[in-house]
């Protein structure tokens, strides 16, 4: 995980994107701890309370837990939950623009598939 200092994005939401980024490509299964507020504080030089505002969406999400005593841990179904979030913000972020330059383009629906399709392939 990269934080961006120089980002207009506040490092707490960095921190739990990057951590849900982890949890997408496998990197943190569900179940498993992911590191502490402290090892976060501490790698990536930022207060505590940065770290820990970006966990608590998390935890708010349901996306980690808290065992007491043992620290935070990635919850079950968080990476389906992950996946659901992210194929939204996919939908409403990328493809809807794709459709609206489409429209603008007089590109057919047959033509952006193929140029999708060509995309996969490339």
């Amino acid at each position: 995980m990269v934080i961006n200092f120089e980002s207009d994005k506040p490092i707490f939401l960095q921190i739990a994107e990057g951590i849900e980024g982890a949890i997408l490509s496998g990197a943190y299964e569900e179940e498993s701890q992911i590191p502490s507020i402290t090892e976060f504080s501490v790698t990536y030089k930022i207060n505590p309370a940065t770290a820990l505002k970006g966990i608590n969406i998390l935890v708010e999400n349901g996306i980690v837990y808290k065992k007491r005593g043992l620290g935070m841990f990635v919850s079950t179904g968080a990476r389906n939950k992950l996946c659901s979030k992210r194929r939204e913000q996919f939908y409403s972020s990328y493809i809807l623009d794709v459709v609206e330059e489409a429209k603008r383009l007089d590109l057919s629906e047959l033509e952006v598939k193929s140029m999708i399709e060509r995309g996969f392939k490339e």
